[in-house]
């Protein structure tokens, strides 16, 4: 079994773009569906989410956020979830959590999205987050808009070129690069898939439809367990016509022999 996973910042829960999104979503086919920024994805008894649940043919467990949006894990049938928990309060978004019973194995998804304006705060989150669902021996995925920068990357162009407002965001209290975030997830054992499996250019933003906040970097990531990155053979962000305007990131997919 091939089990397609996939990581989509969609801005703000879509808007008019929604119909683009549902297309890439049905042309990809994830199994696995971790969605960041559901703005107003809650109201009227979560109907925008049953809705998109329903287009792409999926089960959600959507977690909604105390301080900004909410984030969500989708499965495709026959997978299905197990066990659900939100994280609502100690991150600035949120964390969506589920369980689904693989060929291998129960496999526990964590959809997230880590703190855009501070660099002290993202570190903080993404050092909980890592440390709670660290998983040495099992199928474990973290994925979402981390919204920081690859330990392994050179990013002085890309941060030189950006206002200082936006610059500030991605800095290190000695004014290098901050990469401490996605050290974190490192820390617990977690593998980057794009450094074991990674096709192509890697950057997933800005697109076509993003203003002048990002440089070209990476800011969305898949952090697997040592037996989910084992198992995982080819890392790519999806980038063409449509997902260059659908979003203000692209989509990042990956798909695991199971």
């Amino acid at each position: 079994m091939t089990l397609r996973l996939m990581t989509w910042n969609i801005k703000h829960g879509g808007g008019d773009r929604l119909p683009s999104i549902i297309q890439v979503i049905r042309t990809e086919q994830p199994d696995v569906l971790c969605l960041q920024e559901l703005l107003n994805y809650r109201a009227y008894g979560r109907r925008r989410l049953h809705q998109l649940a329903a287009a792409v043919g999926m089960e959600a467990h959507m977690a909604p956020s105390a301080f900004a949006q909410p984030v969500a894990v989708l499965i495709r049938p026959p997978l299905h979830i197990t066990h659900r928990t939100s994280v609502t309060w100690r991150l600035h978004h949120a964390a969506a959590v589920v369980r689904t019973e693989t060929t291998a194995g129960p496999l526990t998804v964590v959809s997230t999205h880590l703190n855009p304006f501070s660099p002290t705060r993202r570190y903080r989150e993404a050092r909980w987050l890592a440390a709670r669902y660290a998983s040495r021996g099992g199928l474990a995925l973290i994925a979402g808009d981390m919204n920081g920068l690859d330990p392994r990357g050179d990013h002085e162009r890309e941060l030189a070129a950006l206002p200082s407002l936006y610059r500030q965001r991605h800095l290190a209290p000695d004014g290098t690069a901050d990469t401490r975030a996605i050290a974190a997830f490192h820390e617990q054992g977690y593998t980057d898939l794009w450094h074991t499996a990674g096709d192509g250019d890697g950057r997933t933003v800005p697109t076509d439809y993003a203003g002048r906040e990002f440089g070209a970097v990476r800011l969305d990531y898949m952090m697997a367990s040592p037996a989910l990155a084992a198992r995982t053979e080819r890392v790519w962000s999806v980038r063409d016509e449509t997902t260059a305007t659908a979003s203000d990131h692209y989509p990042v997919r990956a798909d695991a022999d199971l």
